[in-house]
């Protein structure tokens, strides 16, 4: 997997919700350890039940994060396109992969290996205190979205 270009990295990881607030400088050091994949569409990125050890975030194209349900086939929670990101859960806890990451339409993602986040946070410390932070903002919105649902879903009796 080759690195990227620290510039277009630092410029990319500006766009993203995960990193929005942290210095130019925090956003060079992450950028160093981002590494490039593509993908075309049609495959897996990673299967529900994989160990989850990547961040991902959508450079270019589309990735459907879904659900296989027996006896219905696959459900799509999500389509994120570019400036989107998944697999953030795998950065904190050592559960597998909660749903599919499929290539809806070619894409480049940025990935970061949860070895080298781990690595950086150790040494330093106001780095993992943001990042800390705007983990804790993306899941409590990610958990207000999912209650909005639940609440539609029950008032349109459609639970």
């Amino acid at each position: 997997m080759p690195a990227i270009d620290t510039s277009s990295a630092v410029d990319m990881l500006g766009k993203i919700k995960f990193f929005e607030g942290l210095s130019p400088a925090y956003l060079r050091r992450i950028a160093d350890l981002v590494q490039d994949e593509q993908h075309i569409g049609g495959t897996t990125i990673f299967a529900e039940g994989d160990k989850g050890d990547k961040f991902y975030m959508i450079a270019d194209g589309a990735v459907r994060i879904s659900k296989l349900v027996p006896g219905m086939g696959e459900e799509a929670l999500a389509v994120l396109r570019s400036g989107a990101y998944f697999g953030e859960m795998s950065l904190i806890d050592e559960v597998p992969r909660s749903a599919h990451a499929l290539v809806h339409e070619k894409c480049r993602l940025y990935v970061l290996r949860k070895e080298d986040l781990e690595d950086l946070l150790f040494v330093d410390r106001d780095l993992a205190y943001e990042l800390l932070w705007n983990f804790v903002r993306t899941l409590s919105a990610r958990l207000r979205e999912s209650n909005d649902k639940m609440t539609f879903l029950s008032v349109t009796s459609k639970f």
